[in-house]
């Protein structure tokens, strides 16, 4: 049997990665998955690093084209292999294909980097953030320490480095204590900015929504699939999924996309090898 055309090279786990192999997934397209771990730096693979000199996280191959934009490569997929697999992917006719492209270029020039910041955030911020009204507007999705007991000793010795302590170990404690603050406050501001812009653009969906299924129309395309990789990652947090689950349509719209067999062929990917 010859070798598939086509190659992957990347980790599942990146977004990038992510929507190209759910596209394949959804046009039924035998391909090749190499996996490389785009954090390894010069252990990465030497074909890997040849096909892209810069190491960002994809590099697609189809016989001798190459390409590294995950939407750009979206558009070639749905249009190469139009006729296998989910025919709807890229629309038929020019007005589908103008608002596919509309709601594509959409999700990447204004969902996909607030999304992409806040599951950024998320991962410096306590797990269990307590409800809190939010700019005292009454939201209800901010901030508490969950670890309390931690936070108290960082404060406790923040306060002694300032009382003029010399002792070592508790000035040294106290500096981390204050960066590990500061680090976290950092990422409260970067939360809250991008949960206010992609609320924003979540309201604007929820309108859509009212009046078609998807996006684009009464079909999933590839401007819906583009959202699944940073969405999946917000839906699946309790600190973020409110966002989805308090607009109808928007809710409606993710628990149809994100229970695809092709997506969650995906999340398989993602998952470690069992030992």
């Amino acid at each position: 049997m010859a070798p598939a055309s086509v190659k992957v090279f990347g980790s599942p786990t990146s977004a990038e990665v992510a929507r190209v192999l759910m596209c394949l997934f959804e046009k039924d397209v035998e391909f090749q998955l190499v996996r490389v771990d785009a954090y390894r730096g010069t252990q990465r693979m030497p074909q890997y690093l040849k096909l892209q000199p810069l190491g960002e996280a994809l590099t697609f191959e189809d016989d001798n084209l190459t390409l590294s934009e995950s939407r750009g490569i979206l558009r070639h997929i749905a249009h190469k292999y139009a006729r296998q697999g989910n025919p709807d992917l890229i629309g038929t006719g020019a007005l589908e294909r103008a608002s596919i492209e509309q709601w594509l270029q959409t999700e990447a020039q204004s969902f996909d980097v607030p999304s992409a910041e806040m599951v950024y955030s998320l991962a410096f911020l306590p797990p269990n953030m307590p409800k809190q009204n939010d700019n005292g507007n009454g939201n209800g999705n901010g901030y508490g320490n969950s670890n309390g007991r931690e936070v108290q000793v960082a404060n406790a010795s923040s306060k002694r480095v300032v009382a003029g302590a010399t002792d070592g170990k508790t000035a040294a404690s106290g500096a981390n204590g204050n960066k590990q603050q500061q680090k976290e406050e950092e990422m409260r501001k970067v939360f809250e900015k991008s949960k206010k812009d992609l609320e924003k653009l979540l309201d604007i969906y929820e309108q859509r929504l009212e009046e078609a299924a998807y996006l684009a129309g009464d079909k999933f395309t590839i401007a819906d699939l583009s959202h699944l990789p940073n969405a999946d990652r917000l839906a699946s947090d309790p600190r973020s999924r409110r966002m989805f689950e308090a607009r109808k349509n928007v809710s409606r719209w993710w628990n149809n996309i994100s229970s695809r067999e092709s997506w969650e062929y995906v999340k398989s990917l993602q998952r470690p090898p069992s030992a």
